[in-house]
């Protein structure tokens, strides 16, 4: 029986490449999105055309409400949940902490923060009863060490992993697992707004002087859910080159 797995925020980028690298190893996949329908829709597509089974679902992670129903409809398109993989999340423009708004700090806590709180508390009754489940977070290695002008972007990140770290002792017996992981500079929509010169700088800054791909991000995520990863928990996993050591 094919295991399903529920991506928040998989319409693009990281969630998007994660969902096609399940999909291509036979996992069933639910594709959350909040706006960007279209996006999701396409992924879904290639997803069934290559003989796959995905199922595109809108909702609000960061509203309990929909986060729940989101987690009901997984569960009840697929017969089951195996995995939740919180990969939903904003970004703020670089700036000083005193020019955070009251509105920019809830909003980013409420995608970054409580878009991982709820769909995981949706999800865990599944999981313990069936005594077994996947819980993926992603954090930013500014969650990890910090970045200056990206105080609340590393606050709600390191939040994150604090989070996980403390549901991997707190489920471990109920025979879940749940790791964390730490993007680099990854070439995605969300790092669209930096010039081809900032891009360079930080192309060299990596030790391994390359940029990262969705797709280097998606494949440590699908393997922290399988099998193969049976005996970690509780981790914090850097996809960033090196530039965090």
């Amino acid at each position: 029986m094919s295991k399903s797995v529920l991506i928040t925020g998989a319409s693009r980028g990281i969630g998007a490449a994660a969902a096609l690298s399940f999909a291509r190893h036979g996992w069933q996949v639910v594709v959350n999105y909040l706006r960007s329908e279209e996006q999701a829709l396409a992924v879904c597509r290639q997803i069934n055309a290559a003989g796959g089974s995905a199922l595109p679902v809108q909702a609000d992670v960061s509203r309990p409400e929909q986060a729940k129903t989101l987690v009901e409809t997984s569960v009840a398109a697929f017969g089951g949940l195996d995995a939740l993989v919180c990969n939903a999340g904003i970004a703020l423009p670089q700036m000083l902490l005193t020019d955070v708004t009251d509105d920019q700090w809830r909003s980013l806590f409420a995608a970054d923060v409580d878009g991982v709180f709820y769909p995981v508390r949706a999800a865990l009754p599944y999981f313990v009863r069936q005594k077994s489940g996947n819980i993926v977070t992603i954090s930013s290695m500014w969650g990890q060490v910090g970045g200056s002008c990206e105080v609340a972007y590393s606050a709600a990140k390191g939040a994150v992993i604090a989070f996980t770290k403390a549901l991997a002792k707190e489920v471990g017996p109920s025979g879940i697992r749940v790791n964390c992981v730490c993007p680099g500079v990854i070439q995605t929509e969300m790092n669209g707004h930096l010039s081809s010169e900032d891009l360079e700088a930080l192309r060299l800054e990596t030790p391994l002087e390359t940029l990262g791909r969705p797709e280097d991000v998606a494949e440590t995520v699908r393997f922290l859910c399988s099998e193969e990863a049976r005996f970690i928990t509780g981790q914090v996993i850097g996809v960033n080159g090196g530039m965090v050591i």
